[in-house]
């Protein structure tokens, strides 16, 4: 009994829980909580299991449970209902998968259970999708005509092509655990049980490889697609519905399942899919590549996406644990070269003001702080280990590294949803950088399905069309990023995006044809993300770092994936078929609302005015124009801050170029620029000396030949964003190599934090569960890998300067060099002592050009000085 009917209950979708010991579906140490089983000891005997079991079956038909408030009873009451008389022997049939009463109800017990219709039978029509079981056919809306009088089970036994109601197999739940959707499908005659013949014995029964054991093959082909969402084998086609009996009414529930509930169901499979439905924004929103501040999070975060990622698969929970390590305050300023990287407080307030000694600031900021590192571990429901990532990343906040944790593995998952057929050797090498290890056959049982379900990655770029020059205003910047037709209106107001900025934008998406058809699939009027968090699709983020507050685009780019088309809109028959075709494409229409800069320059404009980054340029704006220099390099220039100050100003400068290595960067400097020197071609303007700039895409501690003896260089507030020894590399390359007459570097001053935080206290970027008023040294941006004291940055110069014949003066800008704790914003200049020895790399000059040209504006003849 215990055997066969454990068999049954796992066709008929109730799923019953395995104890720890058990790596099979075991009939003693079940729990079937629908039967009030919730077993919690693995010492019963096979006759106690038996008899606990069949005791419980017994209540499912005695009196008392028919009239309760159980989704059960629910199926019983309807079953009842439908034989259209109240009392008599009910039909039974030994060869099927139902189990009867052998005595009827008491009519008391049938009146009191069943409603009686009042006038004619009352019919309800019910939206469900009709899954093919070959994934050649698409899946399509049915509609379930479902009668007061009658069973739903009926209406769907229908649509399966089936006459008996008892053939039609159910689900467990599936997508949102709180909903009643379900797959619906037809018992295949080998599940039919002979029971003339011996029942199943317990031992075959442990060793169940799925929902049926080996004898019971041959039912047909698999419906992939429904055994992808069910978890377990599904033969035939399927009816996905949300209907049935619940705990709160006797009455039936039932909701409309349309396609596009099918494909958001099927999107929330992939990490990133999770991620665009939380947000509302199929089409728009991309999974973050990385956790920067709680504050500028949006949508669900990376654990809950995880948990929920583990749950959709039916796979345990994730298993976190967290490391501390303490961090001890240096008894002294710390050596030359060395980081000091100071964690929040929780333990003790920092009093500080400006006179107090940095000494004193570096101690109270680090006591009693601790760091914090974030394991994780996903297992099976039989707990085998599929994936364990261990991450050598160390943050101040134990959410934050619970936090990045997660996204290292979801951004693994993605990884390989994005590229279903990769290679175990790429899989293996994806999961390294990431510091995560897995286990391949598990990982591969879990996921068999997937390959052939998912496809939504087909391609993303294949056959991306450029820029078209004809439809903006400077040359193409952006080439490879899929985008065509972009037009740009509405005057530039100057207040422009950059990284880690948050923006506001309005938006929509709209499905084009070439014939004038459009069909909106997306829309929200404020749709708010940072900058450089990869948090939406990259083709829109290299569109609106090119804008402006107030102005908007309209671009148009190849189709979408087809299954996040049907998941953001529902889509007509007509528009199903376009999606197919290729003269439709993906019309995206926007509008730069509101751009709020990153806490670093809220930090500074509290307490500084002008803004310290202003300070900063001006500062360097009047020693180039000191220096009489005709060639400068900017190293970092970024969106091109400085070069665009220095063309508002008459200088001796021929030659400009700029540096970096985020192309959406200088995309944004190369329309400021191209805008500004293409209208002041006058001979009279400020800019009439400059004959050429340039902006190149690479690296700064690569060295380029073209680079080479510049009058001087720039590098403003670039080498805390690179890791500590490619600092001390830049500063190598570019006094032994580029070899600058002048070189001006500057770097946030570390003992000056305290003083920006307090002054901007309502900014700091705490999460709202943490009360406390603890107030602590964090670093300015989260992008900084490292802020140095005076000492560390004064060690590092002197050293460099010494090194390469060069000598170094210190300044700064905000604050004061005579009082505590000196300048906000700590400066060197380098001046180089004696002339350049002969360069091995300036005799082959082709061999060393490892930039590459952005753009470049050379001054047309007629204007040249």
């Amino acid at each position: 009994m215990a055997s066969y009917l454990n068999h049954s209950l796992i066709l008929g979708g109730i799923e019953p829980m395995t104890c720890g010991s058990c790596t099979q579906v075991c009939p003693y140490h079940l729990s079937y909580p629908w039967l009030g089983i919730q077993n919690s000891t693995n010492s019963l005997t096979q006759q106690e299991a038996s008899d606990e079991l069949v005791a419980r079956v017994k209540y499912l038909f005695s009196n008392e449970f028919l009239p309760s408030l159980q989704p059960l009873s629910g199926h019983l009451r309807a079953a009842l209902q439908r034989e259209a008389r109240l009392s008599g022997i009910l039909a039974t049939s030994e060869g099927q998968l139902w189990i009867r009463r052998q005595n009827p109800y008491p009519r008391e017990i049938m009146e009191s259970s069943i409603s009686q219709p009042s006038g004619s039978p009352q019919s309800t029509l019910i939206e469900a999708v009709c899954i093919p079981c070959s994934s050649e056919k698409a899946v399509e809306t049915v509609t379930l005509d479902v009668s007061s009088t009658g069973y739903y089970l009926d209406a769907i036994s229908k649509k399966l092509g089936l006459t008996d109601a008892a053939n039609v197999l159910v689900s467990r739940t599936v997508g949102k655990t709180s909903s009643e959707t379900r797959l619906y499908f037809a018992a295949h005659q080998s599940c039919m049980l002979d029971l003339s013949s011996d029942p199943l014995t317990a031992k075959e029964a442990i060793h169940l490889e799925g929902p049926l054991n080996e004898s019971l093959s041959k039912k047909g082909p698999l419906n992939e697609r429904a055994s992808y969402f069910s978890g377990h084998d599904i033969y035939g086609d399927a009816i996905l519905a949300s209907i049935g009996y619940t705990w709160k009414s006797k009455d039936l529930s039932y909701e409309d399942v349309s396609v596009q509930s099918y494909y958001r169901m099927l999107i929330s499979k992939i990490p990133c899919g999770l991620y665009k439905l939380s947000r509302e924004a199929v089409l728009m929103a991309e999974l973050p590549l990385a956790f920067t501040t709680r504050t500028n999070w949006r949508g669900s975060y990376p654990r809950d996406i995880l948990c929920t990622f583990c749950r959709q698969h039916r796979l345990s929970e994730p298993v976190f644990s967290t490391e501390t390590t303490p961090i001890k305050a240096p008894s002294e300023s710390p050596a030359c070269g060395k980081k000091l990287r100071v964690t929040d407080s929780t333990e003790e307030e920092i009093e500080h003001e400006k006179g107090c000694a940095r000494d004193t600031v570096a101690r109270e900021s680090a006591e009693s702080a601790v760091t914090y590192q974030c394991g994780v571990k996903l297992f099976s429901k039989c707990q085998d280990l599929i994936v364990e990532c261990f991450p050598k990343d160390s943050f101040k906040k134990q959410n934050d590294s619970i936090q990045n944790t997660s996204l290292k593995v979801l951004s693994w998952l993605n990884a390989y949803f994005r590229d279903l057929d990769m290679t175990p050797e790429k899989l293996n090498s994806t999961a390294n950088s990431l510091e995560i290890r897995f286990c391949e056959k598990n990982f591969s049982k879990e996921f068999a399905l997937c390959r052939s379900i998912h496809n939504v990655y087909q391609s993303e770029t294949q056959g991306a069309k450029f820029l078209d020059e004809n439809h903006i205003s400077m040359p193409n910047t952006l080439p490879g990023q899929g985008v065509f037709s972009l037009n740009i209106d509405g005057p530039d107001s100057g207040v422009c995006p950059s990284n880690g900025c948050l923006l506001v934008i309005s938006y929509s998406v709209s499905l084009v044809t070439e014939s004038g058809y459009k069909k909106v699939l997306e829309s929200s009027d404020e749709f708010e993300f940072e900058i450089g968090a990869g948090a939406v699709i990259p083709h829109l983020e290299a569109v609106v770092i090119q804008m402006s507050i107030g102005q908007s685009a309209c671009f148009k780019m190849d189709m979408a994936p087809k299954e996040f088309v049907l998941a953001a809109a529902a889509v007509s028959a007509r528009n199903l078929s376009l999606l197919s075709s290729k003269s439709c494409c993906l019309k995206y229409s926007l509008t730069l609302l509101r751009v709020t800069e990153p806490l670093e320059e809220r930090m500074e404009q509290a307490l500084f005015s002008p803004p310290l980054s202003k300070q900063r340029v001006e500062y360097a704006v009047k020693h180039i124009r000191e220096s009489c220099a005709t060639t400068l390099v900017d190293f970092g220039c970024g969106s091109g801050s400085l070069l665009d100050s220095l063309l508002n100003y008459p200088t001796t400068l021929e030659k400009i170029v700029g540096i970096d290595i985020s192309q959406k960067s200088l995309s944004r400097a190369a329309k400021i620029l191209h805008s500004k020197l293409s209208r002041n071609t006058d001979g009279n303007a400020p800019i009439a000396c400059v004959k050429s700039t340039i902006l190149y895409d690479g690296s700064v501690t690569d060295f380029d030949s073209r680079l080479c003896g510049f009058d001087i260089g720039t590098c403003l507030e670039v080498i805390e964003h690179m890791e500590e020894d490619q600092a001390f590399l830049f500063g190598d390359v570019a006094l032994s190599s580029f070899r600058p007459k002048i070189l001006i570097v500057s770097t946030p001053n570390y003992e000056y934090n305290v003083i920006l935080q307090k002054a901007n206290l309502s900014s700091q970027e705490e999460d709202p569960d943490e009360k406390t008023h603890i107030q602590s040294c964090k670093f300015r941006n989260h992008d900084h890998k490292f802020e140095w004291t005076r000492e560390q940055f004064n060690c590092w110069a002197t050293d460099l300067a010494a090194k390469y014949n060069y000598s170094v003066e210190f300044s700064g800008v905000g604050g004061s060099a005579d009082i505590e704790p000196g300048f906000a914003s700590q400066i060197a200049v380098f001046r180089r002592t004696s002339p350049p020895d002969e360069d091995e790399h300036l005799k082959d000059t082709d061999s060393a050009h490892h930039y590459k040209v952005i753009w470049e504006w050379n001054r047309p003849s007629t204007y040249s000085s």
